[in-house]
């Protein structure tokens, strides 16, 4: 299996590689181990000359993406931008706990906030939101009734779900910069 895998690898660099495909489009999920590792097997070959790559390539290939490192106990991609920004790293980081039940902006999604989790009493970060480009629309009735409806936003009570959050979003409206003419909930 493993053989399959690495012939699969190598043929799509070199698939990619002869038609100018900039690596960091190749058909891996960004993040993954294989995505990762189709980096390291790039620089590989290229060193050894078995591969020619475009000027893009090599600029990425120059790079130390697909390479792991430790920081603080945790293993880092390297060259590789992180989803959350510094300051939600550190945050995670640190000993103290975040601040719990409200929400910020950013992360994987539009929003995210962290809440204690009742059942295990671990802190979780949960994220939500549209990421496809949609907005809130916070001030118009029938966009919020809709929503409203379609989220069954009344029964929503478990802090632990996106569902909950996305449906209390306007009482967050003011701490995450949107204006609101009801900032009571959406229903």
């Amino acid at each position: 299996m493993k053989n399959f895998r690495e012939h699969f690898v190598f043929e799509s660099i070199v698939e990619m590689s002869k038609r100018e495909i900039p690596f960091v489009d190749n058909i891996y999920r960004p993040g993954s181990d294989r995505y990762f590792e189709f980096f390291r097997e790039t620089r590989e070959l290229w060193l050894e000359g078995k591969i020619e790559l475009n000027d893009t390539n090599v600029d990425i290939i120059k790079t130390d993406i697909g390479e792991i490192s430790m920081y603080k106990g945790y293993e880092v991609p390297l060259d590789w931008p992180m989803v959350e920004s510094i300051e939600d790293w550190n945050e995670s980081l640190n000993e103290e706990d975040p601040e719990l039940n409200k929400p910020k902006r950013g992360g994987n999604k539009k929003f995210y906030v962290y809440v204690r989790d009742p059942k295990t009493k671990n802190i979780r970060k949960i994220s939500f939101g549209d990421t496809t480009g949609l907005k809130v629309k916070l001030n118009d009735p029938k966009a919020r009734k809709s929503f409203a409806a379609r989220h069954k936003c009344e029964t929503r009570d478990d802090k632990t779900k996106p569902s909950y959050w996305s449906c209390r979003l306007p009482r967050f409206a003011k701490s995450l910069g949107m204006q609101v003419d009801n900032p009571n909930g959406w229903w």
